[in-house]
């Protein structure tokens, strides 16, 4: 796929990109070739590739999900500038 000038000037509008009119034409080749690249690819053969999320395989360990206080309260409320009956304690922003 080739890009002109023009087309070139529209997509540096489109991404809100300064691209002054005597750099359009080298930028115009350099898209040129990436979108040539871009179609190779497309003629690679991938029928029997399956999808990957990773190139190493792994798996995901799992873990009981259970609601807990972490076993250290005390200490977290430590942190609080104020806590009452166990919580923190914060300011009223709601009238």
């Amino acid at each position: 796929m080739s890009l002109d000038k023009a087309t070139v000037a529209k997509i540096a509008h489109l991404a809100r990109i300064k691209l002054p009119e005597e750099d359009q034409a080298a930028m115009a080749d350099e898209l040129s070739k990436i979108l040539s690249f871009v179609e190779q690819l497309a003629e690679v053969d991938t029928t029997d590739v399956e999808p990957m999320t990773s190139v190493a395989a792994q798996k995901l360990r799992w873990r009981p999900d259970q609601v807990d206080d972490g076993g250290i309260p005390e200490k977290v409320l430590a942190n609080a500038p104020e806590a009452v009956s166990g919580f923190f304690a914060v300011p009223k922003v709601v009238e």
